[in-house]
């Protein structure tokens, strides 16, 4: 019996040194890649909108600029109004519309705001009444004035120019990026203007 575990033994050590050599000559070719990785930031398109202080009689004054100006009407004067749109320097290129609201416009000479805004490249956009693209894309860190003064006519008295106590100009700008748009006109038709009040 001796003889025939030995032999059982010997027989069991050759097929596992037969077992453990052909394991041993067994290899899978593997390879391993590094890791892409995608981070993610999100662009926006940042504006503000102000002008430059002025005193009672509308002449700028030094100073920060503001949101909001006084001013005491007179016939015949000109006075200071320079709204003017900043564009973040951290903004997406964009298109820059401006709407204006002006309760004293019987009362002004006909070609001040309108000449200005013109000669500083704004248009009127169709079907909307007093809203005015700007003729080029904007980019960050710009600033695009959109008038600089107003005068009011100077025939008219007194008792006329009283009724327009208490009345405004106010200006309003609103900004759509310029990315996936190919004009002011093509951006203010497309994008969502929940925004503009």
């Amino acid at each position: 019996m001796k003889t025939r575990t030995k032999a059982l033994l010997l027989v069991m050590c050759a097929v596992l040194l037969v077992v453990t050599t052909v394991m041993a000559t067994l290899a899978f070719l593997t390879s391993q890649t590094d890791v892409v990785k995608n981070t993610f930031t999100v662009g926006n398109v940042k504006i503000t909108l102000d002008e430059a202080k002025v005193d009672e009689d509308g002449k700028k004054t030094t100073g920060d600029r503001v949101l909001e100006n006084t001013y005491k009407l007179l016939p015949g004067h000109v006075y200071d109004k320079d709204p003017i749109v900043h564009v973040a320097a951290d903004s997406e290129d964009c298109w820059i519309f401006v709407k204006i609201t002006d309760e004293i416009a019987a009362i002004q000479d006909a070609t001040t705001i309108a000449a200005q805004l013109t000669a500083n490249g704004w248009t009127p956009v169709a079907n909307e009444t007093n809203v005015y693209a700007y003729r080029e894309k904007v980019s960050g860190g710009a600033n695009v004035p959109v008038f600089e003064s107003f005068k009011v006519v100077g025939n008219i008295t007194n008792e006329a120019l009283a009724a327009y106590a208490g009345k405004t100009i106010t200006v309003q700008a609103y900004a759509i990026q310029a990315d996936g748009f190919s004009s002011a006109l093509n951006a203010w038709e497309n994008a969502p203007l929940a925004a503009w009040n």
